[in-house]
């Protein structure tokens, strides 16, 4: 039997999350609104993270986040490239030295 994926408004997570806020224990919530602790554990991750952002649309909500990781590798990368070049500059330097 399929069991279709379940889809939950902001205002749904946000009541859980205060419902738990509020003193009751993490695993009676999940048990009245048949959730996985883990799923709670992940919204809660996000909306300390970003209280004011947070469930605001369908995935990929934090592009900002995803476009500074990826120029932070780009940066590294290009590092590392520099670094190799500047080496094989002072060899090719060297081997010119000892042609004269």
């Amino acid at each position: 039997m399929k069991r279709n994926r379940r889809r939950f408004s902001r205002e749904y997570k946000i009541s859980v999350l205060r419902e738990i806020e509020n003193g009751t224990k993490q695993a009676e919530v999940c048990r009245k609104y048949d959730l996985h602790p883990v799923l709670v554990n992940k919204w809660k991750k996000i909306y300390d993270k970003y209280p004011d952002t947070a469930f605001s649309g369908k995935g990929n909500l934090y592009k900002e986040d995803a476009k500074i990781a990826e120029l932070e590798r780009l940066v590294g990368k290009l590092y590392a490239e520099n670094d190799f070049l500047k080496k094989v500059l002072s060899m090719l330097e060297k081997r010119a030295k000892e042609e004269r």
